[in-house]
C-alpha cells in the first residue's frame, strides 16, 4: 500500500515502515487534519461575519434613516444605541485594524469580492481537507494490520512454546 502527500508529494510505502513509524506519521496526520480543521472554521466564520455586514448594508443603511435608532457594536457583545448621520457612505474594516470611508455600492461590493474569495479559499481548503482525511484512514488501516499481524505473531509464538 501506498500513500501519497499533497499534488507533487512524494510517494511512502506504508507496508515498509515499522509500527512506531506508521504511529508518528498518523500522529503528525492527526495534527495536521486538526490545524486545518480550525483555519476551515476560522474562514467560515470569517465569510459569516462579511455576509453580516453585506446584509446590514443592503438591509440597514440602504433602506435606513437618519431619525431610525440603530444599535452600534462597540466589541462582539457590547452596543449602544446610535443613528446614523449619512445614509450614503459607511466606515468599513479592511482589516489590522485599518478603516475606511466608502460609498454604500463601494462598501457592498467590497464584502461581495471578500465572500467569493473566501469561497474559493474554503473550497480549496476542504480538498486539502478531503485529502488528508483519506491518507489517514489509509495510514490507520495498515497500522491497524500491522498491530494484529505482531499480535498474531506473538499469539503463535506462545503457543509454540506451550506445546
Amino acid at each position: 500500500m501506498a500513500s501519497s502527500s499533497e499534488k507533487g508529494g512524494q510517494t511512502v510505502d506504508l507496508a515498509s515502515l515499522s509500527v512506531q513509524q506508521l504511529s508518528q506519521l498518523k500522529k503528525q496526520l492527526d495534527s495536521e487534519l486538526e490545524h486545518l480543521t480550525g483555519s476551515f472554521q476560522s474562514l467560515r466564520g470569517a465569510q459569516t461575519r462579511f455576509r453580516d455586514c453585506l446584509k446590514s448594508i443592503n438591509t440597514g443603511v440602504s433602506s435606513g434613516s437618519t431619525d431610525k435608532p440603530i444599535l452600534v457594536p462597540l466589541t462582539s457583545s457590547l452596543y449602544v444605541p446610535g443613528t446614523l448621520a449619512n445614509l450614503s457612505s459607511v466606515i468599513v474594516d479592511i482589516g489590522t485594524g485599518f478603516y475606511v470611508e466608502k460609498s454604500t455600492t463601494d462598501a457592498a461590493d467590497f464584502y461581495d469580492r471578500k465572500i467569493k474569495d473566501l469561497e474559493k479559499n474554503l473550497k480549496d481548503l476542504e480538498a486539502i481537507v478531503n485529502g488528508k482525511s483519506g491518507n489517514l484512514r489509509v495510514v490507520e488501516d495498515v497500522l491497524r494490520q500491522k498491530v494484529l499481524a505482531a499480535q498474531g505473531q506473538t499469539g503463535t509464538q506462545a503457543a509454540a512454546a506451550a506445546s
